[in-house]
């Protein structure tokens, strides 16, 4: 019972603590499942929008979450239930899932057997809910989720989602897959196989998206998120959320933005691919630092601050103790291949206002494996980093890239786990002691990128790396397994 009790109390100490969860009984019954966290789900401005968007048109929409401890939580038996009433999620005719990214897969995978349900749609029949999936992953590649789910809305969801669970909800036989279908953005598996459909774009009028739940203990603690903007206008080749995709960046004006701040939010978050590029922001981030409120940003580029030092300047006074950029490759000359266009001197600036401001740290977004990259091209990361640091500290925060589908890089090949392991460790040595170096795993992020190019076989790789353990070697074998004869030769573990 121990475990299993404290996370019940968890759970109602979180539903205290709450602001904003304006939750009414009635209507149809929804479960909205995030597969990751309460932490993490509660810092999600799509899950929380979604959330908002069914509660308005008069569902009865709660949530659901992977379990902070998922052991302790299989050990008490407990079925997998939602915050609001505590009704197992197994019970609801209709569930949503908000997927994130690829490796998320494994959590959906638990959180639906901590349910009660059939992971895998093949096993589940008309006793069991109808499965809806959105997120960000639907942007790239949300193949290998098709074997989980009923039907996906690829893209922006805003203006469909509504009808989508309308159908699910109200609509008998498979019927309702052809209406979701029918609907921009609709993907049914079972309709279209492995053919994906064009990306929903939402309607001007429905921006900003933005969470109305306050939550202390969500990742982004107590912060109100809102869209400062949506998209990017930037061509950054290995990004999903480059120039192409929706038509590029769409503003929000900053009286939009601020008419729903509700009173009560101490913090401001401003979410936006390219939110450091609106081109008011410094009076907006003015406007919310002048009313005593802390705030945040989702992503910040370097040659904006730069540019615009009072935004260093704001967010410090805003709270920020850490001001983090990306740089994404290595030298300037791998950030000019990958139409990044970050400059040293540009950086060297950031870090200028970092030790202005008295920032604690400066941290820096990095990739490595990017195609064409070399050890002298990490050894200018190195010489660089040390010229940061003798600025202010700085930690470097490293990702192997990964190649994602509907992107330029999307045939690029992982450089592997071997040249990955040893570029880190070429980076870790050259910056001991200088600078802090905290990089993400090489193995996963193969996994990760068999994932980003897989189809429906990736999937049932997962479900049975899952059901063998789900460690490294787990994956390695079922992903490797697959027969699939357009598996490129770059795509195997090395």
């Amino acid at each position: 019972m121990g475990k299993g009790h404290d996370q019940q109390a968890q759970i109602r100490h979180r539903l205290r603590t709450e602001r904003g969860n304006e939750f009414v009984q009635g209507g149809a019954p929804v479960a909205l499942l995030y597969p990751s966290p309460y932490r993490a789900g509660m810092s999600s401005v799509g899950f929380q929008w979604v959330l908002k968007l069914l509660r308005d048109a008069g569902f009865q929409a709660e949530r659901a979450f992977l379990p902070d401890d998922v052991p302790a939580w299989r050990k008490s038996r407990v079925p997998l239930h939602t915050y609001e009433t505590g009704r197992a999620v197994s019970h609801f005719p209709v569930v949503g899932i908000s997927l994130a990214y690829e490796l998320e897969l494994e959590g959906l995978v638990h959180a639906l057997q901590m349910a009660g349900i059939p992971p895998l749609r093949a096993d589940r029949d008309h006793r069991h809910p109808r499965i809806i999936m959105g997120g960000p992953l639907t942007f790239s590649n949300p193949l290998p989720a098709a074997p989980f789910v009923d039907a996906m809305i690829l893209g922006e969801a805003d203006d469909v989602v509504v009808d989508a669970f309308e159908a699910a909800s109200h609509t008998e036989g498979d019927a309702w897959l052809d209406a979701i279908a029918a609907l921009p953005g609709g993907y049914v598996p079972d309709l279209h196989g492995e053919t994906l459909p064009a990306v929903a774009k939402a309607s001007d009028e429905r921006l900003p998206a933005y969470a109305p739940i306050l939550a202390p203990d969500a990742e982004l603690s107590d912060m109100f998120l809102i869209e400062g903007e949506r998209g990017c206008h930037r061509m950054c080749t290995f990004c999903v959320m480059r120039r192409s995709t929706n038509g590029g960046m769409r503003l929000v004006t900053p009286e939009r933005v601020l008419s729903f701040v509700p009173e009560m939010a101490p913090r401001v978050g401003l979410v936006g691919a390219a939110i450091s590029d609106h081109p008011h922001l410094v009076g907006l981030l003015e406007e919310i630092v002048g009313s005593g409120r802390g705030v945040g940003i989702s992503s910040l580029r370097a040659d904006r601050v730069a540019r615009k030092p009072d935004i260093a300047r704001l967010l410090r006074e805003g709270g920020y103790k850490t001001l983090t950029v990306a740089s994404d490759a290595a030298s300037e000359r791998l950030r000019k291949d990958i139409s990044k266009g970050t400059k040293e001197n540009q950086l060297v600036a950031c870090a200028k206002l970092a030790a202005e401001y008295r920032y604690k740290v400066m941290k820096v977004y990095m990739m490595v494996g990017v195609p064409g990259e070399t050890e002298d091209d990490i050894e200018e990361l190195i010489r660089f980093s040390k010229e940061l640091s003798s600025i202010v500290p700085v930690s470097l925060g490293v990702a192997p890239f990964v190649p994602k589908r509907n992107t330029p890089l999307d045939i690029a090949a992982y450089a592997g786990i071997k040249t990955v392991d040893r570029r880190l460790k070429q980076l870790t040595r050259g910056l001991k002691g200088a600078a802090e170096v905290r990089p993400t795993s090489a193995r996963w992020a193969w996994v990760e990128t068999e994932l980003a190019q897989g189809g429906w076989s990736a999937g049932h790789a997962v479900y049975d790396a899952v059901m063998n353990g789900g460690r490294f070697a787990h994956y390695r074998r079922a992903l490797q397994a697959i027969d699939d004869a357009t598996r490129a030769p770059w795509r195997q573990v090395g």
